[in-house]
């Protein structure tokens, strides 16, 4: 199993100062290419404080030049925010910019309140994946030539991609799956797989391990994709420290929420909380939080990691800032990577 790193700019604070932001951001990728992670992920989400991503092709870039081994991924493009030119173009000069570093992710996009800004307000549920659809073959097709598009949600004539990427024929291709159509979709056009269990407990691991395995059995002569699942994860010095994430995470989740519904409004880019339900039986409970995510001593994490292992994940991708301090998130992944990973290198 190997390791990747998704790592988010965000505030909670308009007193949080942006370039401190930035810097924290860029010293935990820094730490995690001289810790020998396989990949950093850059994600794309507009309009939110808690994600300060406008475009995760400017953000890679950035890292690359401050960074020498780890691979740069986008988690993710999303299809309904992008011209199909534009994406394959601005895909290819990152990878000539990060000499043939990319990891190329895509997805429908999650958030309706960005939907609703960026995609003409078009459901995210019903409609986002029609975009991922249409968006992949004329991405293959445009870095491949000159090539013209009929589509449901673009049209252009003859173009071809400017420039060409490094990687041929093209950077490996991943996209986000949680549904069973999904999965189908990803095993027939040779993509390998992202998930989040979001904050379930493990049993939803086994159950989207479950969904890759049923897709795979509808195509045999596809090869096996790769299999990532994220977590948010912070390794701490001794138990009585477990609170600290947890506090976290709840916050993080209670700014979540609501723009999956749009129930909770948004002030100059601040979510506003919406309350959690958080009984001894609920998700959200502290107990169950700290159970679910990537939360404990190196012992105790190294412990959690063996059932991800076990379950058929080829890369756990560590869930680096969630709204920790930059000092407790740094001291995380330092114990991740002197105590935790050489128990899997």
């Amino acid at each position: 199993m190997k390791f990747s790193i998704a790592v988010n700019m965000n505030r909670f604070s308009a007193e949080s100062s942006m370039k401190t932001v930035i810097a924290d951001t860029l010293e935990l990728v820094k730490m995690a290419d001289q810790g020998g992670f396989e990949i950093a992920w850059g994600s794309e989400h507009h309009c939110i404080e808690m994600t300060i991503a406008p475009n995760p092709f400017v953000q890679l870039t950035y890292w690359s030049q401050h960074t020498r081994d780890i691979r740069l991924g986008t988690t993710v493009i999303c299809a309904p925010y992008w011209h199909p030119i534009r994406a394959a173009e601005e895909a290819a000069l990152v990878d000539l910019y990060t000499n043939g570093r990319l990891e190329l992710g895509l997805a429908r996009g999650a958030f309706q309140y960005e939907f609703d800004r960026m995609a003409n307000g078009v459901s995210q549920k019903e409609q986002g994946g029609e975009y991922l659809y249409e968006l992949l073959p004329a991405l293959k097709s445009l870095w491949a030539g000159d090539y013209s598009h009929q589509g449901k949600h673009w049209q252009f004539p003859r173009a071809t991609s400017v420039p060409k990427p490094l990687q041929q024929p093209h950077p490996p291709l991943w996209v986000a799956a949680r549904g069973p159509d999904t999965f189908d979709w990803a095993i027939e056009n040779d993509l390998n797989v992202m998930s989040t269990p979001l904050q379930k407990p493990f049993e939803e691991v086994l159950d989207l391990g479950s969904k890759l395995k049923h897709a795979m059995a509808k195509y045999p002569k596809k090869p096996r994709p790769r299999w990532l699942v994220l977590r948010n994860a912070c390794v701490y010095d001794n138990k009585s420290q477990w609170r600290i994430p947890v506090a976290a995470a709840t916050r993080y989740a209670a700014q979540f929420q609501g723009l999956f519904t749009t129930d909770g409004e948004v002030v100059d880019g601040f979510p506003q909380e919406l309350p959690l339900e958080r009984s001894s039986s609920s998700d959200y409970a502290d107990n169950a939080l700290w159970n679910n995510m990537l939360f404990g001593t190196p012992e105790q994490v190294t412990e959690k990691l063996m059932m991800y292992q076990h379950a058929g994940v080829d890369s756990f991708c560590y869930g680096a800032n969630f709204g920790m301090d930059t000092r407790t998130a740094l001291r995380s992944l330092e114990l991740f990577i002197t105590k935790v990973k050489p128990n899997f290198d």
